[in-house]
């Protein structure tokens, strides 16, 4: 999961040393566990036509930061903002000293997957835990998508991928990912993330101890985890409907949402919608037969409970943090900081 929480990718991380998604931890210590930091709620838009829009590029700052007190403790807190222009070189000095001035820096949270077998045993299934991003019984997408679906999907397809037969055995879902990959990469945008390694090295650089809050989930057999999820089908038409519809009508919102989080435009960012893809795409693995009976249904409620409490203990024990959160978990109205300003915390946005 680059950018969703996919049941076969989560287990494809006991195949490596480290995982696969855009904010990465460090590798686990134990050899059967597998670690990643999960986005909680990650802008998954994709969208659709090309038009001269523009993708501001050069020195720009990012976006201020909220600060969030009780007392004379306080914790300052980045929004993260994904895609962002390729082109772009954040100027991060404020980030920087706010680091560096701290006493612990709280990541986003995340789960723990823990497993029966070991890291090189975990390796001999990553073909597997890939081959089931193919549909059951070796149906083609225009066997599982309604016919109207299936229609806009081709020209997009025909746009951003070209000629492929390999993408239309693909689940829904996963055929919808691929083509958001390549929209934004084509309007000027980039899912790389420049937030997290420059955090992580000033951090290093002064010795200022970071923490993932962190909840462990235990999947048992990987193997037979696999099985399951490639003999399941998924509801995952929702997912893919919502995708086409940003394809087709909304990559200039995408443009807008990463010129303002370059520009530092909380106001923007607010004004412009969150796109509720992601949920429906997340939903369509969470609640799912096989991730229910794996405890992970109920996932990111777990993430959030955990992250609020280590943000609890973080402003309590030092005189300054420093977090970072997806922007969309900020400025939502059921989001972390509203939990934190709903627990007595005072709230000051840049």
């Amino acid at each position: 999961m680059r950018t969703l929480l996919l049941l076969p990718l989560l287990l494809a991380t006991l195949a490596a040393p480290r995982p696969t998604l855009a904010e990465e931890p460090e590798a686990p210590s134990n050899p059967d566990t597998a670690s990643l930091s999960l986005p909680v709620e990650r802008e998954i838009p994709a969208s659709g036509q090309m038009m001269e829009a523009i993708v501001v590029s050069g020195e720009l700052p990012g976006p201020g930061l909220w600060r969030i007190s009780k007392g004379e403790h306080f914790m300052w807190v980045l929004g993260t903002q994904y895609p962002l222009p390729k082109r772009m070189t954040w100027v991060s000095r404020e980030v920087e000293q706010a680091v560096i001035e701290s006493q612990e820096v709280l990541l986003p949270p995340r789960a723990s997957l823990t497993t029966k077998i070991g890291w090189f045993k975990g390796m001999l299934l990553l073909p597997a835990a890939m081959g089931s991003r193919k549909n059951p019984d070796k149906e083609k997408l225009v066997d599982v998508v309604p016919p109207e679906l299936y229609a806009r999907w081709l020209p997009l397809k025909a746009k951003y991928i070209g000629r492929s037969r390999s993408i239309e055995k693909q689940r829904p879902l996963f055929a919808s990912q691929k083509l958001y990959e390549k929209a934004i990469k084509r309007a000027g945008l980039s899912n790389d993330s420049i937030v997290y390694p420059l955090i992580k090295k000033t951090a290093k650089k002064h010795e200022i101890p970071m923490s993932n809050p962190e909840i462990k989930v235990d999947i048992g057999d990987p193997k037979q985890a696999i099985k399951d999820f490639a003999k399941t089908s998924l509801d995952d038409l929702d997912c893919f409907a919502k995708t086409l519809d940003r394809l087709e009508s909304d990559l200039d919102t995408m443009r807008d949402r990463a010129n303002a989080w370059a520009t530092g435009d909380i106001e923007a960012l607010r004004g412009l919608p969150f796109s509720d893809q992601n949920q429906a795409c997340a939903d369509a693995i969470l609640k799912s037969q096989v991730t229910r009976e794996r405890g992970l249904d109920d996932l990111f409620d777990r993430l959030k409970a955990a992250w609020l409490d280590a943000a609890e203990t973080a402003i309590a024990k030092n005189q300054t943090t420093f977090a970072v959160l997806p922007m969309s978990l900020i400025l939502r109205s059921d989001g972390y900081v509203e939990a934190l300003r709903a627990r007595g915390y005072e709230v000051e946005e840049p």
